[in-house]
Protein backbone atom coordinates (compact mmCIF):
# COMPACT_ATOMS: atom_id res chain seq x y z
CA UNK A 1 0.00 0.00 0.00
CA UNK A 2 2.86 2.36 0.87
CA UNK A 3 4.50 1.68 -2.50
CA UNK A 4 1.24 2.54 -4.25
CA UNK A 5 1.01 5.85 -2.37
CA UNK A 6 4.62 6.70 -3.23
CA UNK A 7 4.09 5.83 -6.88
CA UNK A 8 0.96 7.97 -7.05
CA UNK A 9 2.81 10.81 -5.33
CA UNK A 10 5.66 10.62 -7.84
CA UNK A 11 3.20 10.44 -10.74
CA UNK A 12 1.25 13.39 -9.36
CA UNK A 13 4.40 15.48 -9.15
CA UNK A 14 5.46 14.51 -12.65
CA UNK A 15 2.13 15.57 -14.11
CA UNK A 16 1.42 18.64 -11.98
CA UNK A 17 4.91 20.14 -12.00
CA UNK A 18 6.88 18.95 -15.01
CA UNK A 19 3.95 18.59 -17.36
CA UNK A 20 3.60 22.40 -17.35
CA UNK A 21 7.23 23.36 -16.86
CA UNK A 22 8.09 26.35 -19.09
CA UNK A 23 11.74 26.13 -18.06
CA UNK A 24 12.39 22.67 -19.53
CA UNK A 25 13.52 23.86 -23.01
CA UNK A 26 16.14 26.17 -21.49
CA UNK A 27 17.37 23.50 -19.07
CA UNK A 28 17.65 21.00 -21.93
CA UNK A 29 19.80 23.48 -23.87
CA UNK A 30 22.05 24.07 -20.88
CA UNK A 31 22.47 20.37 -20.19
CA UNK A 32 23.50 19.88 -23.81
CA UNK A 33 25.81 22.91 -24.13
CA UNK A 34 27.25 23.42 -20.64
CA UNK A 35 31.04 23.32 -20.66
CA UNK A 36 30.93 22.87 -16.89
CA UNK A 37 28.94 19.66 -17.20
CA UNK A 38 31.26 18.37 -19.91
CA UNK A 39 34.25 19.03 -17.67
CA UNK A 40 32.53 17.26 -14.78
CA UNK A 41 31.74 14.29 -17.03
CA UNK A 42 35.38 13.96 -18.08
CA UNK A 43 36.46 14.28 -14.46
CA UNK A 44 34.01 11.51 -13.54
CA UNK A 45 35.45 9.24 -16.24
CA UNK A 46 38.99 9.89 -15.03
CA UNK A 47 38.02 9.19 -11.42
CA UNK A 48 36.33 5.94 -12.40
CA UNK A 49 39.46 4.79 -14.20
CA UNK A 50 41.52 5.76 -11.17
CA UNK A 51 39.25 3.69 -8.93
CA UNK A 52 39.84 0.67 -11.17
CA UNK A 53 43.62 1.06 -10.91
CA UNK A 54 45.73 -1.02 -8.51
CA UNK A 55 43.31 -3.93 -8.17
CA UNK A 56 45.74 -6.57 -9.45
CA UNK A 57 48.86 -8.06 -7.85
CA UNK A 58 52.14 -6.20 -8.11
CA UNK A 59 54.32 -6.68 -11.19
CA UNK A 60 56.64 -9.71 -11.11
CA UNK A 61 60.30 -9.05 -10.36
CA UNK A 62 63.22 -10.49 -12.30
CA UNK A 63 66.81 -10.27 -11.04
CA UNK A 64 69.98 -11.36 -12.76
CA UNK A 65 73.43 -11.26 -11.22
CA UNK A 66 76.81 -11.98 -12.82
CA UNK A 67 79.63 -12.25 -10.28
CA UNK A 68 83.30 -12.54 -11.26
CA UNK A 69 85.28 -15.00 -9.17
CA UNK A 70 88.56 -14.28 -7.50
CA UNK A 71 90.99 -15.90 -7.87
CA UNK A 72 90.07 -16.52 -11.49
CA UNK A 73 90.45 -20.23 -11.11
CA UNK A 74 87.22 -20.63 -9.18
CA UNK A 75 85.15 -19.34 -12.11
CA UNK A 76 82.21 -16.96 -12.25
CA UNK A 77 78.74 -17.21 -10.77
CA UNK A 78 75.35 -16.32 -12.24
CA UNK A 79 72.25 -15.69 -10.13
CA UNK A 80 68.69 -15.66 -11.48
CA UNK A 81 65.63 -14.78 -9.39
CA UNK A 82 62.02 -14.47 -10.60
CA UNK A 83 59.35 -13.69 -7.99
CA UNK A 84 55.71 -12.68 -7.75
CA UNK A 85 54.29 -11.15 -4.58
CA UNK A 86 50.59 -10.91 -3.78
CA UNK A 87 48.27 -9.95 -0.97
CA UNK A 88 45.98 -12.28 0.89
CA UNK A 89 43.24 -13.34 -1.60
CA UNK A 90 40.40 -11.59 0.27
CA UNK A 91 42.18 -8.26 -0.27
CA UNK A 92 41.53 -8.40 -4.02
CA UNK A 93 37.87 -9.26 -3.51
CA UNK A 94 37.43 -6.28 -1.19
CA UNK A 95 39.39 -3.99 -3.52
CA UNK A 96 37.18 -4.87 -6.50
CA UNK A 97 33.99 -4.37 -4.50
CA UNK A 98 35.36 -1.11 -3.10
CA UNK A 99 36.15 0.20 -6.59
CA UNK A 100 32.57 -0.56 -7.69
CA UNK A 101 31.19 1.32 -4.69
CA UNK A 102 33.56 4.23 -5.33
CA UNK A 103 32.41 4.44 -8.95
CA UNK A 104 28.78 4.50 -7.82
CA UNK A 105 29.69 7.30 -5.45
CA UNK A 106 31.41 9.23 -8.25
CA UNK A 107 28.25 8.96 -10.38
CA UNK A 108 26.07 10.28 -7.55
CA UNK A 109 28.53 13.11 -7.02
CA UNK A 110 28.25 14.08 -10.69
CA UNK A 111 24.45 13.85 -10.58
CA UNK A 112 24.45 16.08 -7.50
CA UNK A 113 26.66 18.66 -9.24
CA UNK A 114 24.44 18.49 -12.33
CA UNK A 115 21.34 19.01 -10.18
CA UNK A 116 22.88 22.09 -8.54
CA UNK A 117 23.82 23.58 -11.92
CA UNK A 118 20.37 23.01 -13.41
CA UNK A 119 18.72 24.34 -10.24
CA UNK A 120 20.84 27.48 -10.56
CA UNK A 121 19.69 27.82 -14.17
CA UNK A 122 16.05 27.30 -13.20
CA UNK A 123 16.16 29.90 -10.41
CA UNK A 124 17.69 32.33 -12.91
CA UNK A 125 14.79 31.65 -15.29
CA UNK A 126 12.31 32.23 -12.47
CA UNK A 127 13.92 35.59 -11.71
CA UNK A 128 13.67 36.40 -15.42
CA UNK A 129 9.94 35.69 -15.44
CA UNK A 130 9.56 38.12 -12.55
CA UNK A 131 11.48 40.89 -14.32
CA UNK A 132 9.72 40.18 -17.62
CA UNK A 133 6.40 40.62 -15.81
CA UNK A 134 7.62 43.84 -14.21
CA UNK A 135 8.79 45.10 -17.59
CA UNK A 136 5.35 44.43 -19.05
CA UNK A 137 3.67 46.34 -16.20
CA UNK A 138 6.07 49.29 -16.30
CA UNK A 139 5.77 49.50 -20.08
CA UNK A 140 2.04 50.15 -19.70
CA UNK A 141 2.61 52.62 -16.87
CA UNK A 142 5.37 54.34 -18.86
CA UNK A 143 3.03 54.81 -21.80
CA UNK A 144 0.46 56.44 -19.51
CA UNK A 145 3.15 58.58 -17.85
CA UNK A 146 4.42 59.72 -21.25
CA UNK A 147 0.96 60.81 -22.34
CA UNK A 148 0.47 62.70 -19.08
CA UNK A 149 3.89 64.38 -19.33
CA UNK A 150 3.30 65.43 -22.94
CA UNK A 151 -0.11 66.79 -21.99
CA UNK A 152 1.33 68.85 -19.14
CA UNK A 153 4.13 70.14 -21.35
CA UNK A 154 1.53 71.52 -23.74
CA UNK A 155 -0.54 72.97 -20.90
CA UNK A 156 2.58 74.46 -19.35
CA UNK A 157 3.42 76.13 -22.64
CA UNK A 158 -0.06 77.68 -22.87
CA UNK A 159 -0.19 78.55 -19.18
CA UNK A 160 -3.05 76.16 -18.43
CA UNK A 161 -1.08 74.08 -15.88
CA UNK A 162 0.53 75.11 -12.63
CA UNK A 163 4.16 74.37 -11.97
CA UNK A 164 3.52 71.84 -9.19
CA UNK A 165 1.37 69.56 -11.37
CA UNK A 166 3.85 69.87 -14.21
CA UNK A 167 6.68 68.81 -11.90
CA UNK A 168 4.65 65.83 -10.64
CA UNK A 169 4.01 64.67 -14.19
CA UNK A 170 7.65 64.98 -15.21
CA UNK A 171 8.93 63.26 -12.05
CA UNK A 172 6.46 60.41 -12.55
CA UNK A 173 7.58 60.01 -16.17
CA UNK A 174 11.27 60.10 -15.20
CA UNK A 175 10.71 57.52 -12.46
CA UNK A 176 9.00 55.18 -14.91
CA UNK A 177 11.79 55.59 -17.46
CA UNK A 178 14.48 54.88 -14.88
CA UNK A 179 12.61 51.87 -13.54
CA UNK A 180 12.33 50.44 -17.06
CA UNK A 181 16.09 50.91 -17.48
CA UNK A 182 16.78 49.24 -14.12
CA UNK A 183 14.61 46.29 -15.08
CA UNK A 184 16.40 46.03 -18.43
CA UNK A 185 19.76 45.91 -16.63
CA UNK A 186 18.53 43.09 -14.38
CA UNK A 187 17.11 41.16 -17.34
CA UNK A 188 20.38 41.47 -19.26
CA UNK A 189 22.32 40.34 -16.19
CA UNK A 190 20.15 37.26 -15.80
CA UNK A 191 20.34 36.45 -19.51
CA UNK A 192 24.14 36.76 -19.28
CA UNK A 193 24.13 34.25 -16.41
CA UNK A 194 22.12 31.83 -18.55
CA UNK A 195 24.54 32.37 -21.44
CA UNK A 196 27.46 31.42 -19.19
CA UNK A 197 25.62 28.31 -17.99
CA UNK A 198 24.80 27.48 -21.62
CA UNK A 199 28.44 27.30 -22.64
CA UNK A 200 28.58 30.85 -24.01
CA UNK A 201 25.58 30.39 -26.32
CA UNK A 202 22.93 33.15 -25.88
CA UNK A 203 19.59 32.05 -24.46
CA UNK A 204 16.20 33.54 -25.26
CA UNK A 205 13.59 33.46 -22.52
CA UNK A 206 10.69 35.93 -22.61
CA UNK A 207 8.06 34.21 -20.46
CA UNK A 208 6.39 36.88 -18.34
CA UNK A 209 3.71 35.00 -16.42
CA UNK A 210 4.01 32.30 -13.81
CA UNK A 211 1.90 29.18 -14.03
CA UNK A 212 -0.36 27.77 -11.34
CA UNK A 213 1.69 24.99 -9.72
CA UNK A 214 0.17 22.86 -7.00
CA UNK A 215 1.65 21.26 -3.91
CA UNK A 216 1.39 17.52 -3.23
CA UNK A 217 -1.44 16.80 -0.79
CA UNK A 218 0.71 14.81 1.63
CA UNK A 219 4.20 16.01 2.53
CA UNK A 220 5.43 12.86 4.28
CA UNK A 221 4.77 10.43 1.43
CA UNK A 222 6.12 12.96 -1.07
CA UNK A 223 9.25 13.48 1.04
CA UNK A 224 10.04 9.76 1.00
CA UNK A 225 10.20 9.87 -2.79
CA UNK A 226 12.25 13.07 -2.68
CA UNK A 227 14.78 11.59 -0.25
CA UNK A 228 15.20 8.45 -2.34
CA UNK A 229 15.65 10.47 -5.53
CA UNK A 230 18.00 13.16 -4.23
CA UNK A 231 21.49 12.47 -5.67
CA UNK A 232 23.22 14.50 -2.95
CA UNK A 233 21.77 12.22 -0.26
CA UNK A 234 22.48 9.17 -2.39
CA UNK A 235 26.08 10.33 -2.64
CA UNK A 236 26.39 10.49 1.15
CA UNK A 237 24.74 7.07 1.44
CA UNK A 238 27.25 5.67 -1.05
CA UNK A 239 30.08 7.21 0.96
CA UNK A 240 28.88 5.26 4.00
CA UNK A 241 29.01 2.06 1.94
CA UNK A 242 32.50 2.97 0.74
CA UNK A 243 33.65 3.60 4.32
CA UNK A 244 32.24 0.29 5.56
CA UNK A 245 33.96 -1.59 2.75
CA UNK A 246 37.18 0.29 3.55
CA UNK A 247 37.00 -1.14 7.08
CA UNK A 248 36.82 -4.66 5.66
CA UNK A 249 39.72 -3.94 3.31
CA UNK A 250 41.80 -2.59 6.20
CA UNK A 251 41.23 -5.78 8.17
CA UNK A 252 42.27 -7.91 5.20
CA UNK A 253 45.35 -5.75 4.65
CA UNK A 254 46.59 -6.82 8.08
CA UNK A 255 46.82 -10.42 6.91
CA UNK A 256 50.19 -11.76 5.68
CA UNK A 257 51.43 -11.10 2.15
CA UNK A 258 53.02 -13.89 0.13
CA UNK A 259 55.64 -14.23 -2.57
CA UNK A 260 56.58 -17.17 -4.73
CA UNK A 261 59.16 -17.53 -7.43
CA UNK A 262 62.14 -19.24 -9.00
CA UNK A 263 65.73 -18.93 -7.76
CA UNK A 264 68.83 -20.20 -9.53
CA UNK A 265 72.58 -20.08 -8.84
CA UNK A 266 74.93 -21.24 -11.57
CA UNK A 267 78.67 -21.93 -11.06
CA UNK A 268 81.28 -23.20 -13.46
CA UNK A 269 80.72 -26.84 -12.56
CA UNK A 270 77.67 -26.64 -10.30
CA UNK A 271 74.19 -25.21 -10.38
CA UNK A 272 71.47 -24.73 -7.80
CA UNK A 273 67.85 -23.95 -8.66
CA UNK A 274 64.46 -24.26 -7.08
CA UNK A 275 61.40 -22.54 -5.67
CA UNK A 276 61.52 -19.54 -3.35
CA UNK A 277 58.55 -18.82 -1.08
CA UNK A 278 58.16 -15.87 1.27
CA UNK A 279 55.62 -14.43 3.68
CA UNK A 280 55.45 -11.04 5.37
CA UNK A 281 54.81 -10.76 9.08
CA UNK A 282 52.22 -8.00 9.72
CA UNK A 283 53.59 -6.27 12.78
CA UNK A 284 53.55 -2.47 12.49
CA UNK A 285 53.14 -1.34 8.86
CA UNK A 286 49.33 -0.97 9.07
CA UNK A 287 49.11 0.02 12.72
CA UNK A 288 45.91 2.02 13.48
CA UNK A 289 44.68 1.57 9.90
CA UNK A 290 41.57 -0.33 10.98
CA UNK A 291 40.84 2.19 13.75
CA UNK A 292 41.14 5.04 11.25
CA UNK A 293 38.81 3.27 8.80
CA UNK A 294 36.23 2.66 11.54
CA UNK A 295 36.38 6.31 12.62
CA UNK A 296 35.90 7.42 9.01
CA UNK A 297 32.91 5.08 8.66
CA UNK A 298 31.28 6.51 11.79
CA UNK A 299 31.90 10.04 10.52
CA UNK A 300 30.27 9.18 7.16
CA UNK A 301 27.21 7.75 8.90
CA UNK A 302 26.81 10.84 11.07
CA UNK A 303 27.23 13.12 8.06
CA UNK A 304 24.50 11.22 6.22
CA UNK A 305 22.13 11.41 9.19
CA UNK A 306 22.82 15.12 9.63
CA UNK A 307 22.27 15.80 5.92
CA UNK A 308 18.96 13.91 5.96
CA UNK A 309 17.80 15.84 9.02
CA UNK A 310 18.72 19.18 7.44
CA UNK A 311 17.15 18.20 4.11
CA UNK A 312 13.89 17.15 5.78
CA UNK A 313 13.61 20.33 7.85
CA UNK A 314 14.49 22.55 4.89
CA UNK A 315 11.91 20.91 2.63
CA UNK A 316 9.30 20.96 5.39
CA UNK A 317 9.89 24.69 5.80
CA UNK A 318 9.70 25.23 2.03
CA UNK A 319 6.50 23.18 1.86
CA UNK A 320 4.84 25.27 4.58
CA UNK A 321 6.14 28.47 2.99
CA UNK A 322 4.73 27.39 -0.38
CA UNK A 323 1.35 26.64 1.17
CA UNK A 324 1.19 30.13 2.69
CA UNK A 325 2.32 31.74 -0.56
CA UNK A 326 -0.43 29.93 -2.45
CA UNK A 327 -3.00 31.40 -0.09
CA UNK A 328 -1.52 34.89 -0.51
CA UNK A 329 -1.55 34.58 -4.30
CA UNK A 330 -5.17 33.40 -4.28
CA UNK A 331 -6.18 36.48 -2.26
CA UNK A 332 -4.27 38.79 -4.61
CA UNK A 333 -5.91 37.16 -7.62
CA UNK A 334 -9.36 37.67 -6.15
CA UNK A 335 -8.70 41.33 -5.37
CA UNK A 336 -7.02 42.16 -8.68
CA UNK A 337 -9.59 40.31 -10.78
CA UNK A 338 -12.42 42.15 -9.06
CA UNK A 339 -10.69 45.52 -8.88
CA UNK A 340 -8.46 45.84 -11.95
CA UNK A 341 -8.77 49.60 -12.26
CA UNK A 342 -5.69 50.40 -14.31
CA UNK A 343 -7.57 51.39 -17.49
CA UNK A 344 -10.49 52.89 -15.57
CA UNK A 345 -8.15 55.13 -13.57
CA UNK A 346 -6.46 56.44 -16.70
CA UNK A 347 -9.83 57.10 -18.35
CA UNK A 348 -11.04 58.87 -15.20
CA UNK A 349 -7.94 61.04 -15.21
CA UNK A 350 -8.29 61.90 -18.92
CA UNK A 351 -11.95 62.81 -18.43
CA UNK A 352 -11.10 65.10 -15.51
CA UNK A 353 -12.75 62.97 -12.84
CA UNK A 354 -9.38 62.51 -11.08
CA UNK A 355 -6.65 65.01 -10.42
CA UNK A 356 -3.07 64.10 -11.30
CA UNK A 357 -2.23 63.55 -7.63
CA UNK A 358 -5.25 61.31 -7.09
CA UNK A 359 -4.43 59.32 -10.22
CA UNK A 360 -0.82 58.79 -9.13
CA UNK A 361 -1.90 57.67 -5.66
CA UNK A 362 -4.54 55.28 -6.99
CA UNK A 363 -2.26 53.76 -9.61
CA UNK A 364 0.40 53.27 -6.93
CA UNK A 365 -2.05 51.15 -4.90
CA UNK A 366 -2.73 49.01 -7.96
CA UNK A 367 0.96 48.69 -8.79
CA UNK A 368 1.88 47.68 -5.23
CA UNK A 369 -0.74 44.92 -5.25
CA UNK A 370 0.37 43.69 -8.68
CA UNK A 371 4.06 43.75 -7.72
CA UNK A 372 3.35 41.98 -4.41
CA UNK A 373 1.48 39.24 -6.25
CA UNK A 374 4.30 38.91 -8.76
CA UNK A 375 6.82 38.65 -5.92
CA UNK A 376 4.70 36.02 -4.19
CA UNK A 377 4.45 34.02 -7.42
CA UNK A 378 8.22 34.27 -7.86
CA UNK A 379 8.88 33.15 -4.29
CA UNK A 380 6.48 30.23 -4.74
CA UNK A 381 8.25 29.16 -7.94
CA UNK A 382 11.64 29.40 -6.21
CA UNK A 383 10.42 27.31 -3.29
CA UNK A 384 8.93 24.69 -5.60
CA UNK A 385 12.13 24.62 -7.65
CA UNK A 386 14.08 23.70 -4.52
CA UNK A 387 11.43 21.19 -3.44
CA UNK A 388 11.53 19.42 -6.78
CA UNK A 389 15.24 19.83 -7.53
CA UNK A 390 15.75 16.07 -7.23
CA UNK A 391 13.67 15.64 -10.41
CA UNK A 392 16.04 17.73 -12.54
Amino acid sequence: MKKIILSLSALWLSVSVWGQDPYAPVLEQIEQNSTTLRALQESMKAQKLSNKTGLTPENPEVEFGYLWGSPTGIGNRQDVNVSQSFDFPTVYAHKNKLSDLQNNSVEYEYKSQRMELLLSAKTTCIELVYYNGLHDLYSRLLDNARQIAESYEKMQATGDANRLDYNKAMINYTNMENEIKRIAIERNRLLSELTVLNGGIPVSFDTKEFGTPALPPDFESWYTAAEEGNPALQYLKSQVEVSNKQVQLSRSSNLPKFSIGYAGEFLAEEKFQGVAVGMSIPLWENKNQVKQAKAAAIASQQMEQDAKMQYYNRLKSLYEQSSQLQENIARYNTVLNQNNNEELLFKAYNSGELSLLDYLLEIEYFFDAYDNRLQAERDLELALASLNAYQL
